[in-house]
C-alpha cells in the first residue's frame, strides 16, 4: 500500500479520551491473521466499538456521527503494550493520518512513522484544550502543518510545535517508506559508490 504524501491537514477530530491505550485495545490479537497492511481498519478498537453480539456501541466515539476527520485525539501513553505493527496499520487503514497524544510508546511511534501515520505529541495542557474544544463543538477543526511542525486549534488560533525526526519528516513529505526513499536518492548513492571505489 503506497504511503500518500503529507504536508498540511485541516479537518475535524475523533476523541478517544482514555489513557494507556495499548496495542491490544487498538487491534485485538485475534485479528492479527494477515501480513498485508489492508483490512485492519474494520477491527480498530473492536472491543470498544462493538458489544458481544457484534452490535455497534453507540456511546463510543468512532460510532458517533458527531465526530469525523482524519485526526485521532487520544489520552496519554498511547500505543503501549506489545510491539505489533498492526496497531499503526489499523489506524491508518481506518482513515486516520494523525494521532495526537501527550505521550506515545516509542515502538508505536516508530511503527506509525514507518507506515504514513503522523504521531503528534503535545503538552498535557494543549491536549486537554483539544478535548474540551471537541466536547463543546464536535465539528471543530484542527490544522496539522508538517513543514512547520505545528498543530493549531482553528477556532482560537492557538498552536503548539511538535517534534519529529528529520529523516521521517522527509519521508512523510515525500510519501516514502524506507525503500522508496533509498530509490529516490539512488543517483546520489551511485555517485558516492563511484567516488569511493
Amino acid at each position: 500500500m503506497p504511503i500518500p504524501k503529507f504536508t498540511t491537514l485541516t479537518c475535524g477530530a475523533v476523541p478517544v479520551a482514555h489513557e494507556n491505550i495499548d496495542t491490544d485495545q487498538i487491534i485485538p490479537a485475534r485479528f492479527l491473521t494477515a501480513v498485508e497492511r489492508k483490512g485492519f481498519g474494520a477491527n480498530l478498537f473492536r472491543d470498544w466499538r462493538y458489544d458481544k453480539q457484534d452490535q455497534p456501541i453507540a456511546s463510543f466515539s468512532l460510532n458517533d456521527s458527531r465526530y469525523s476527520g482524519q485526526i485521532l485525539v487520544a489520552g496519554k501513553n498511547f500505543g503501549c503494550g506489545s510491539s505489533r505493527e498492526h496497531a499503526a496499520w489499523a489506524i491508518f487503514d481506518y482513515g486516520f493520518r494523525v494521532v495526537v497524544s501527550s505521550f506515545f510508546a516509542d515502538i508505536f511511534r516508530g511503527n506509525a512513522l514507518n507506515n504514513g501515520l503522523l504521531p503528534v505529541m503535545v503538552s498535557e495542557e494543549f491536549l486537554a484544550e483539544m478535548f474540551a474544544r471537541i466536547e463543546s463543538e464536535p465539528s471543530t477543526t484542527f490544522t496539522v502543518d508538517l513543514p512547520e511542525q505545528t498543530i493549531t486549534i482553528d477556532a482560537t488560533g492557538r498552536s503548539e510545535k511538535f517534534e519529529i525526526d528529520a529523516y521521517k519528516k522527509k519521508c512523510l513529505l515525500g510519501g516514502f517508506d524506507d525503500v522508496d526513499y533509498l530509490r529516490s536518492i539512488s543517483d546520489q548513492i551511485e555517485e558516492y559508490e563511484q567516488r569511493t571505489k
